[in-house]
């Protein structure tokens, strides 16, 4: 059998602390159009993304994050994956919402958090973009935000944040929000984090409840090997790590780099193919 992925508890939860991610499945690449472009043509129906998602799979990582409930080929592909696994994945949704200060906006905000629920999602987490419009720095609170988890809650879901703003972590746990988790940006070259690495490190080791990281290889502007390594040396023992990949070797490779961060040994990985670096190494 398999070595099984390390787990945590989130709300009651027992989750994979790698997540899968899905920008590299869905066409977020954060690098240009073109690269999106390619992610769109590789992964166009949902049996095109169920190699990588059985590779998680096979590792006990069972638990998937997007905007699950608003992307309609992503609830297909997921769809499709549990069928044919017969496993059951743990959906972390990071559906955007209508936030807006009227009985309208909150009636679309509760027809997209009942959308959530009924596709199977465990958690719904306030994707950033709308949680960041409740943000008040000057009170170091977010207005209505209550409100919000309130709705998420009586459809049975597991209430969190998308965080860009780390602000959203720290007002969260200063005012007693009904959060479960976090989603923090996190990454060694701090890539899109709106302040230095270290207070972000900060914030995450004193977070009231776990955090899920994404971007650990800075949308590919770092290798996995360095990423994977920082994220793991750092975080504590309940938080989690968002991997996404483009590809089942990619997944099964930043699977074996994370087993070893967490087993303090070196990866069994295969040696890069750069011109001559082979030589130099003295690998033949």
């Amino acid at each position: 059998m398999i070595k099984q992925f390390p787990r945590t508890v989130v709300g009651g939860v027992s989750m994979p602390r790698i997540i899968m991610g899905t920008n590299w499945l869905l066409g977020y690449s954060h690098t240009g159009a073109a690269a999106d472009k390619g992610i769109l043509e590789k992964y166009q129906k949902p049996e095109d993304f169920y190699p990588v998602i059985a590779a998680y799979l096979d590792y006990g990582i069972d638990a998937i994050m997007g905007p699950v409930s608003t992307n309609q080929l992503a609830l297909d592909a997921i769809n499709y994956a549990q069928e044919k696994s017969g496993q059951k994945l743990i959906i972390v949704d990071t559906p955007a919402m209508n936030v807006s200060d009227s009985a309208e906006a909150r009636a679309e905000a509760k027809a997209v958090i009942k959308r959530s629920a009924d596709i199977g999602s465990t958690f719904c987490l306030i994707h950033h973009t709308s949680a960041e419009q409740l943000v008040n720095k000057n009170l170091q609170n977010m207005t209505r935000l209550p409100d919000y988890l309130a709705m998420i809650r009586d459809v049975g879901l597991l209430p969190g944040l998308s965080a860009h703003m780390p602000e959203l972590v720290t007002y969260s746990d200063a005012n007693g929000y009904d959060v479960e988790t976090y989603i923090q940006i996190f990454n060694c070259m701090n890539f899109l984090m709106q302040v230095e690495v270290e207070s972000v490190a900060r914030i995450i080791r004193n977070a009231k409840h776990p955090v899920m990281t994404i971007k650990p290889m800075a949308a590919g502007r770092t290798t996995p090997f360095v990423g994977l390594n920082f994220n793991w040396a750092v975080l504590r023992d309940c938080d989690m790590i968002t991997v996404g990949a483009g590809s089942e070797a990619e997944a099964r490779e930043d699977i074996e780099i994370s087993f070893a961060a967490l087993e303090r040994r070196a990866p069994d990985l295969a040696a890069r193919s750069s011109p001559f670096k082979q030589s130099i190494l003295g690998h033949k």
